[in-house]
């Protein structure tokens, strides 16, 4: 232990308890490193705090010696988030996990950080509620903010910056303030929600959301339907929305994919590309709405379609989709799972499928393309040797072309896994001027770059030794 990391651990203990602090090498390497292929750096020091108050105290410990802090939920982001580049402190939210309460009459909760998305549900499900935004992962809540999620559902019910009332934030300093309130509108102020969710933790450390939550569905139905094409598939999405129908879930899982689906989840759907949808809603409605469905599939080719209603076949489906990315990843034991993301005009979409599809192919690597295709967010799943420096630069081209792709076509680097360290040279590009009103704001909020640094914003930062 260095004398600088010794002193700033005593300044950590002056409030936080020895079991809150640790440099266990252990404990730093599980901090080290996220979901993503990105390089492990690891943290200096790892905190537990447990309110915002101790989370104030590290603040201020890092403002007072200059020490970057990079926030911590589980370690699930795609794109290099929680990789403290410059060392440091991290700061673990698993401490901060309690529901705090479910006011169920305005359609409300407010937990801390730390708490799951499957932990609120357990929760909300005794209130007849459930939390709609569904990135698959089992996230923590603080995170799932940070990063703006979104998921399966947010064709229906919106992403996370829909979802967040008010946040607890802790500023660089180790000030401690909120941004909204409980109200289902306001017109005062600027919308500091909208400016905090998605900002990565580069402009503050999340200590409480107060979240929105709907009631669960009357009645819930899914289908599986099949087409001969990728464009048939996107084509008939587009019409599904057209005509208004109150689609919940309508997810896009190309050939390849879906012989993946059936190696590891043991079914045996059609490899064909392929729509997972689900509509929420009362059972005479539906009804209609499903019989409209069938019909509009019917004019776009497709060439089976297979409804659910039973929970256990539903919960079947949805199951074999989120666990797409484990099936690849079991198949091609040794190699590391790419998660592209981009986002587009859903017009753009069916061509941005087929040009990535057309990329994979003349790279020769092991690929899927799976898509929330309601809303025009697509990835590519590739599995690739982190060793091999070729499949590495093949898969930084591939990652290249479809970002381009977007943004020459008004759509965005990144729909939900944020941009981290692996889409910060795609800002740019994509913001313009606009960046650097995001930079004024990132150095209003913390002049010295110690929230996060070397993410999102292309500002430089020294790294600190300790």
């Amino acid at each position: 232990m260095t004398a600088a990391t010794e002193t700033i651990i005593q300044a950590l203990r002056e409030v936080l308890t020895e079991e809150q602090v640790t440099i266990n090498k252990t404990v730093r390497e599980l901090h080290g490193k996220d979901e993503s292929y990105h390089t492990m750096k690891l943290p200096d020091i790892v905190v537990f705090p447990s309110s915002a108050e101790d989370v104030s105290h590290v603040m201020r410990v890092s403002s007072k010696h200059r020490v970057p802090v990079t926030p911590f939920g589980l370690g699930s982001s795609l794109e290099g988030h929680v990789i403290p580049e410059n060392g440091g402190i991290t700061i673990d939210f698993s401490n901060m996990n309690q529901i705090l309460s479910v006011q169920a009459e305005d359609f409300l909760v407010t937990v801390q950080p730390g708490v799951t998305r499957s932990q609120l549900n357990k929760e909300l499900k005794k209130h007849g509620l459930f939390f709609s935004v569904d990135p698959g992962a089992d996230a923590t809540l603080g995170g799932m903010a940070a990063t703006n999620a979104s998921g399966t559902t947010s064709v229906k019910y919106g992403i996370m910056r829909d979802q967040v009332r008010d946040l607890e934030v802790v500023l660089a300093d180790g000030t401690i303030i909120h941004t909204g309130n409980k109200a289902a509108k306001s017109a005062s102020g600027l919308h500091l929600n909208g400016l905090f969710v998605g900002s990565e933790g580069i402009l503050g450390c999340f200590t409480e959301l107060t979240l929105r939550v709907y009631g669960i569905p009357e009645f819930t139905t899914a289908a599986r339907a099949s087409f001969p094409t990728v464009n048939d598939a996107v084509e008939a999405v587009v019409s599904i929305l057209q005509a208004g129908i109150p689609i919940a879930r309508v997810e896009l899982v190309d050939e390849p994919s879906m012989k993946q689906v059936n190696l590891f989840s043991e079914t045996n759907y059609k490899e064909k590309p392929t729509l997972f949808l689900e509509f929420h809603g009362n059972e005479a409605g539906l009804q209609q709405d499903v019989e409209f469905t069938k019909e509009i599939v019917a004019d776009h080719h497709c060439e089976d379609v297979a409804f659910e209603t039973d929970n256990a076949e539903r919960n079947r489906l949805w199951e074999a989709r989120h666990n797409l990315a484990y099936a690849f990843i079991h198949s091609h034991p040794g190699k590391k799972l790419m998660v592209t993301d981009v986002c587009l005009p859903i017009s753009e979409l069916a061509d941005a499928v087929n040009h990535a599809r057309e990329t994979v192919e003349s790279l020769d690597m092991p690929a899927g393309i799976v898509g929330h295709v309601g809303d025009g967010n697509f990835h590519v799943l590739l599995m690739m040797d982190v060793n091999n420096p070729e499949e590495i630069a093949k898969a930084d081209e591939l990652n290249e072309k479809i970002v381009l792709y977007a943004l020459e076509r008004g759509g965005t680097c990144t729909g939900e896994h944020g941009v981290g360290t692996g889409k910060r040279k795609y800002q740019e590009q994509e913001h313009g001027a606009a960046l650097v009103v995001m930079e004024k704001i990132k150095r209003a909020l913390d002049p010295d770059n110690l929230l996060n640094p070397n993410k999102i914003l292309p500002l430089d930062s020294t790294e600190t030794k300790l």
